[in-house]
């Protein structure tokens, strides 16, 4: 009867929902992630030992369908096993890039650094995604003299398949804060986001092995507070990162993306977990307390993966989003959706072709949660249920603004003193200029392009008007592709910063551009 009532109310609220589902174009500001895995190939690099081109071409492929679809956010996986797709001072490279722990790129390429750059002149967020404990994918891995795996063995414990640093050795937070500070120092990155894995995933009839550590640094916790004590490692590292993170760059983000269940409602106390029924959850299994962190502010945003269907018994979707909705404490919420459960179709839920619209859908009308990313970049290439084509027609029409981090930051760029236009007989050539007095703002993004058939402005909150986004200061609007040819327009612009904080529009400026 429970399972019946939820699908019901689950049936009911799609139905609802479904009239508004075409209104995407008035969605100003919506945060549009698609997670891009590099452990084991998933996504790419598409195999190991690629030339540099062959890489390259393969990223570009990438963000140029993510900024066609109006994505804005890329969450890239730069730290997959104690490895490194950046150039770094403690980190080996990748096997996964070269074929081999710790063989260097060929022409001195650094992957990250090239895919922070095409994001930003697209206007895209480079969320740089690390997997913090995690050494090996499995025991046959062969490490490369710079891994910590070899330069301290004395951190590493071994659980099922994989090699895993131990979080309750003070040496090993102190590591991974170096990590992180090297990382937020070096690279013009926008966030640094966690997936799910801190303590691993249970293993039946096997017992993590840290009895040792919490012997030797339990920190006044008694025996039977071994799962207490892995809790507040945790919450250690979380705090202090986000200490270094700020200390850094203040305005770098630190986001998490936990499983899709803190609690189950039965094991709730100060804060009751989500009417559910999980086998595992982040509070019991992998020891990741996420609502501790988000009230007490030591991360900017949440994508709980709640990779579960509209009514499933045990874990229903919209049960989770409302739930986690509740759990913002003033900061972000978005949701992950199970993107490859639509391209695997096992269930009788993941082959209808409008599961994961209608989550979308349902996400959106909650007020606490201000947008999506989905999991994984090689299953949209894939169009499962024509699903990708929908994102283009229905779900993001048009581009979207970033929600703005007040916190963070909440000061609008700089506008630019002035705009004109150069040409001979067509005005189609845009310069943009600042003075010593009105000068560019150190975290100046780049320029949203808003047009008119006459010099009334259009509605700048209206995502609908926008027509480009460039982030230099000078156009070549033939390239714009859709803006009227042969025809006299005008064109306004409006500076955005790094948080998407939107400055004054500056215009109009007369153009023609020709056939």
């Amino acid at each position: 009867m429970r399972k019946v009532k939820r699908q019901f109310i689950g049936l009911l609220v799609v139905v609802l929902l479904l009239p508004h589902f075409v209104l995407s174009n008035d969605i100003e500001r919506e945060f549009r992630g698609m997670w891009i895995a590099t452990v084991n190939n998933l996504d790419w690099p598409s195999r190991t030992g690629l030339t540099v081109d062959e890489q390259k071409s393969e990223l570009l492929k990438i963000i140029n369908t993510l900024h066609g679809l109006h994505f804005n956010a890329v969450i890239f996986q730069v730290r997959p096993a104690g490895d490194a797709f950046y150039r770094s001072s403690t980190e080996p490279w990748s096997y996964w890039l070269s074929g081999e722990q710790g063989r260097a790129p060929a022409q001195n390429w650094d992957p990250l650094q090239f895919l922070v750059d095409e994001c930003h002149k697209r206007g895209i967020e480079l969320h740089a995604w690390m997997n913090p404990f995690r050494l090996s994918m499995n025991l046959n891995s062969e490490f490369s003299p710079r891994s910590v795996a070899l330069r301290h063995p004395e951190w590493v414990l071994t659980y099922g398949n994989k090699h895993y640093l131990d979080p309750g050795i003070p040496a090993v937070r102190t590591y991974l804060n170096n990590v992180v500070a090297e990382l937020v120092r070096k690279y013009d990155i926008d966030a640094i986001h966690f997936d799910d894995y801190f303590y691993p995933y249970p293993i039946a009839g096997k017992t993590f092995p840290d009895t040792l550590s919490f012997k030797t640094y339990n920190r006044g916790f008694a025996n039977h507070e071994l799962e207490n004590w892995r809790r507040h490692n945790v919450d250690l590292i979380i705090e202090s990162l986000n200490k270094t993170i700020k200390s850094i760059k203040p305005k770098v983000k630190f986001g998490i993306s936990p499983f899709g269940v803190w609690k189950n409602y039965d094991e709730g106390d100060e804060i009751s977990g989500s009417a559910t029924s999980a086998g595992n959850t982040n509070y019991h299994n992998l020891y990741a307390d996420v609502i501790n962190w988000q009230r007490k502010g030591w991360i900017d945003y949440m994508i709980p993966q709640i990779y579960w269907e509209i009514g499933h018994p045990q874990v229903d979707y919209i049960t989770l989003v409302n739930w986690w909705g509740e759990q913002s404490f003033g900061r972000h919420v978005y949701v992950g959706h199970a993107l490859y459960k639509l391209a695997e179709g096992k269930t009788t839920a993941w082959v209808n072709p409008d599961e994961l619209p209608e989550q979308v859908l349902i996400a959106r009308r909650n007020k606490s949660i201000t947008g999506s990313a989905f999991f994984r970049m090689q299953h949209l290439n894939l169009n499962p249920k024509d699903f990708k084509n929908r994102i283009d027609d229905e779900i993001y029409q048009t581009q979207a603004l970033l929600p703005t981090m007040y916190w963070l930051d909440s000061i609008p760029p700089q506008n630019p003193h002035k705009i004109k236009t150069k040409g001979l007989f067509r005005k189609e050539h845009l310069l943009v200029k600042y003075t010593k007095k009105q000068a560019q703002s150190p975290d100046h993004l780049g320029y949203l392009v808003f047009y008119s058939d006459n010099k009334q402005p259009p509605e700048f909150n209206n995502p609908a008007n926008i027509r480009y986004f460039f982030n230099e200061n000078f156009l070549d609007m033939s390239a714009v592709g859709n803006l009227p040819v042969n025809k006299k327009g005008y064109l306004w612009l409006v500076a955005i910063d790094k948080h998407h904080n939107k400055g004054r529009a500056v215009g109009p400026v007369k153009i023609k551009i020709k056939p």
